[in-house]
Formats: C-alpha cells, sequence, structure tokens
C-alpha cells in the first residue's frame, strides 16, 4: 500500500533535506519504489541535492495549474524518483495550495514510498504537508531550541490527527552538552527511529550531488540511514563483515 511520509521540523537547519534525500535513498537501496517530493516550495533544496537546480516542469508548475504532476517527475541514476520545485521567485506566484492534495493521490498511484521534504517551521506550506500526510517523521537536533520547535510540530500533527511515526536526531556530535536521548524522548513523547551522527560524508555528498548512502555507503552517517529505513519497512540488516568494519573505520 502506498504512503506519504512527510519529513518535517520545527525550524530549519536540523538536517531535514538531508534527510529526506538519504531516507528515500535508503528506501530505494531496499528495492523499494521512491519518489521524493520538495514541497518547500519558498526556498526549495532537493533539485539542488542532485545536481538539478532548474529543471523544466516543477512542482510549482503543477499547482499553479500549468502542468501534470506525471510531467514533474525526473528519475536518478540511483533509480530515486524526484519532484523538485522551482527556484524562481516568479514561480512562487499564484501557487493553489488546495491542489495539494489531488497531488499526493496521484503519486500513490505512480509510487509505493512518497517522501515530502516540507518546509521548515510551522506556516502554510508546512501545514499543507502535513495535512496530506499519511505518517510524519519528525528531525531534530539535540538540542533544548530544536527540540522545542519540534515540540510544537507534535502539537500540530497531533492537531490535524496525524500519526507521527517518529523523530530522527540529526548531527549528533556525542558531546556533553548535547541534550540527552531519554529527555528527548521525554519531551517529545514519540518513537525515535533513528540517531545520525555528524558526519563529513554528508557535505561531501552535497559536492558529489547524490545521497550519502550512493557516494560513501559504508560511512557512519549512511549506516544511521539504512537502519532508519529497515525500521520503517520492519526489516533486519545483515550483520557487517570484518572487512566491511575494517573498511568503514578507515572511512572507505
Amino acid at each position: 500500500m502506498a504512503k506519504v511520509y512527510v519529513i518535517t521540523s520545527g525550524k530549519g537547519g536540523v538536517g531535514k533535506t538531508t534527510t529526506a534525500v538519504n531516507l528515500g535513498a535508503a528506501l530505494n537501496k531496499f528495492k523499494e519504489d521512491v519518489l521524493i517530493v520538495d514541497a518547500n516550495l519558498s526556498t526549495p533544496n532537493l533539485g539542488l541535492h542532485f545536481g538539478a537546480p532548474i529543471v523544466p516542469v516543477s512542482l510549482s508548475h503543477v499547482l499553479q495549474g500549468k502542468a501534470e504532476i506525471e510531467d514533474a517527475i525526473y528519475e536518478h541514476s540511483s533509480g530515486l524518483k524526484l519532484v523538485p520545485s522551482s527556484l524562481s521567485l516568479k514561480d512562487m506566484q499564484k501557487i493553489d495550495f488546495s491542489m495539494m492534495e489531488g497531488v499526493s493521490k496521484k503519486l500513490k498511484k505512480l509510487s509505493t514510498h512518497i517522501i515530502f521534504d516540507s518546509a521548515a517551521g510551522l506556516g502554510e506550506e508546512a501545514k499543507t504537508a502535513l495535512e496530506n500526510a499519511d505518517e510524519i517523521i519528525l528531525v531534530t537536533n539535540p538540542n533544548i531550541l530544536s527540540v522545542t520547535d519540534s515540540l510544537k510540530a507534535v502539537k500540530l500533527a497531533q492537531d490535524l490527527n496525524k500519526t507521527i511515526r517518529g523523530v530522527i536526531i540529526t548531527k549528533v556530535k556525542g558531546e556533553k552538552t548535547e541534550m540527552p536521548l531519554e529527555n528527548i524522548k521525554d519531551m517529545l513523547e514519540v518513537p525515535v527511529l533513528g540517531i545520525v551522527p555528524d558526519d563529513s560524508a554528508v557535505e561531501e555528498s552535497l559536492v558529489k550531488k547524490n545521497a550519502v548512502i550512493n557516494t560513501k555507503p559504508r560511512s557512519k552517517s549512511a549506516k544511521a540511514y539504512m537502519d532508519i529505513a529497515a525500521k520503517i519497512l520492519g526489516k533486519k540488516r545483515k550483520p557487517e563483515s570484518m572487512l566491511d568494519k575494517l573498511l568503514g573505520s578507515l572511512g572507505i
């Protein structure tokens, strides 16, 4: 059964788009049919992550009534399918957010896992994405400001009667100043889907215009996203071989 996951956060800069990209890539590694949608129409980044900042037809055009959603789907060399949004401020004009419901229904006929990278915050864009979610996945960092903003997103999701699948804690450095995991769980009262370490491999993947899952599959961040995807699918990952562990420790 097809499902729409909305990746959201109470604030920007927490790793929301990176999570949407790499969770999608990880699900794709499990041979799942995945489509990632840039529902952040005002500050879209999905196309930039995959080296396609400008496309002929985008979600922005679809929500203006100028194109069909099928025409805005592009396939990456990894097998991921993408629906970018336009970087042009002009394309922000005359967008009809009410059309998102019809777009979501059509996409569920075209793919199994649809991941919406929503706008940060709790404005109209973010709310529109949440309204069309089957499940919501929060992204936060281990600090009180980020977690407090995520709590606002939890309350909004609850007001909309939406299922929150859990929270992914990103950019974790393991420092004493970071908010403890148990405190984050107690504050948000949602399951923790996974912890993604702060990893230079993620920045390298941005330069290479690909997901870290594909550019450095043995990196700590890639392994974390694969574990999260396995949890979502209800699958178990195979234990790493000694060679994989050795190569991973060497950053290969």
